[in-house]
């Protein structure tokens, strides 16, 4: 995952020699964004402003907005430990870009804090946290029975990536990020699968002819790795099964009965195809509705949104190369579910997580969601924790519910 992250920064700098013949039209921020990131760079300006650099579809507020209540207010821990060492909490929210710390604690805010140009009604681009909201989605029109199953084959809906690394893969498999397609990551080479990838989110292309480009190079359900590119193709299987846009079975399925409160949106390529693998923009308190709908097994306002058993298997680690830990079998030491990543130790705790440090965090023996929206501008600079900080933020988190 960090290799692949690191490499899409050295990539799209290329983007950035194009960017210099644009002027400053929607076009132009488009290259000049995507030619900045992972460069060291600020970009808290940018990930708020996404909508308006790429096309977009647009998810509207609920005709029925749910607002959190006002528990009682608590500060943030001073500090926490990481590893060996006392972390300050103020200057760790400053060096990671910090927009907004959101903690809920069963169903009430305890703790809001805006930084930098966040705010309550600001939009934040999600990166890869918009794969969870796609694992939701599939688990409810599997409910209804759109899709029958998921040990299906995702080429029985997806005919169209029959001869690619993802014929005849379960659809499981794809949910797990263990569907065996060989992921590419020679910067050098122009042709390679990052490059190719790259080139799409920053001068146009269309992602899902991209998905049927990738060959196999593992036998699927025996190993962990991490490709963007099994989201994209789980957001053409629910665009096929259902007949629909995924923005409008969003709107029909989870924006409408969470009660959203804000527009959100969502990036698509020239042909209109969501960037499901991270190109949604909402905000703080619209992201933590998904993580409070988890928290709670899937039910909402007395419905049951999505399956319970759904949720169960979602976070539940079912097989060797999905556990925590360093693993052999796997290219992270998080342990993996159906999109959502699950977390060492015996909390029970496991998180949507996006590059730049966005987070929909859940650890349920304390009741707790937390989203924390970031434009980490350190990120992915060198191949070290220190430059990626997703486990040190796990300790900030957990550090909050030992507190609370």
């Amino acid at each position: 995952m960090k290799k692949l992250v690191a490499g899409l920064g050295v990539i799209t700098l290329i983007a950035a020699a194009v960017a210099m013949y644009f002027s400053q039209s929607s076009d132009g921020r488009r290259l000049q964004f995507m030619g900045t990131l992972f460069s060291g760079a600020e970009q808290n300006e940018n990930f708020a402003r996404v909508a308006e650099m790429f096309p977009s579809t647009k998810l509207n507020p609920s005709s029925k907005p749910f607002e959190f209540s006002e528990g009682d207010a608590v500060g943030l821990p001073t500090n926490f430990r990481y590893k060996d060492a006392v972390v300050d909490t103020r200057s760790f929210l400053q060096e990671t870009d910090t927009s907004a710390v959101l903690v809920i604690q069963k169903g009430t805010v305890r703790y809001e804090e805006y930084l930098l140009n966040g705010g309550r009604n600001v939009n934040w681009l999600s990166m890869s946290v918009a794969k969870s909201f796609i694992s939701a989605l599939l688990g409810i029109a599997i409910e209804e029975g759109q899709i029958n199953s998921i040990e299906e084959p995702v080429t029985l809906y997806l005919p169209s990536l029959k001869g690619s690394a993802y014929d005849g893969v379960r659809i499981k498999d794809v949910l797990q990020m263990s569907s065996g397609a060989r992921w590419n990551e020679d910067y050098g080479d122009p042709n390679s699968d990052i490059n190719r990838m790259a080139r799409i989110m920053a001068m146009g292309g269309s992602l899902n002819e991209f998905a049927a480009t990738l060959t196999a190079e593992k036998p699927p359900g025996t190993y962990n790795l991490y490709n963007s590119t099994d989201t994209q193709v789980l957001g053409m299987l629910l665009q096929a099964a259902t007949g629909q846009s995924v923005t409008a079975y969003m709107q029909a399925k989870l924006w409408q009965p969470l009660g959203m409160e804000s527009p959100a949106y969502w990036m698509v390529d020239d042909d209109g195809m969501e960037m499901v693998f991270g190109g949604l923009n909402a905000t703080a308190r619209d992201y933590a509705k998904l993580g409070e709908l988890y928290r709670l097994q899937g039910q909402w306002q007395g419905a049951q949104l999505i399956p319970s058993q759904w949720v169960k298997d979602s976070i539940t680690p079912d097989a060797p190369h999905l556990v925590p830990g360093e693993n052999p079998m796997s290219d992270f030491a998080m342990g993996y579910g159906y999109q959502w990543w699950i977390m060492d130790g015996d909390r029970g705790d496991y998180s949507a997580i996006g590059v730049y440090n966005q987070f929909i965090y859940i650890d349920p023996s304390k009741d707790l969601v937390i989203v924390k929206l970031s434009a980490n501008s350190d990120y992915a600079m060198t191949n070290e924790e220190s430059s990626f900080r997703e486990f040190e933020t796990i300790e900030f988190f957990r550090a909050i519910g030992d507190l609370l």
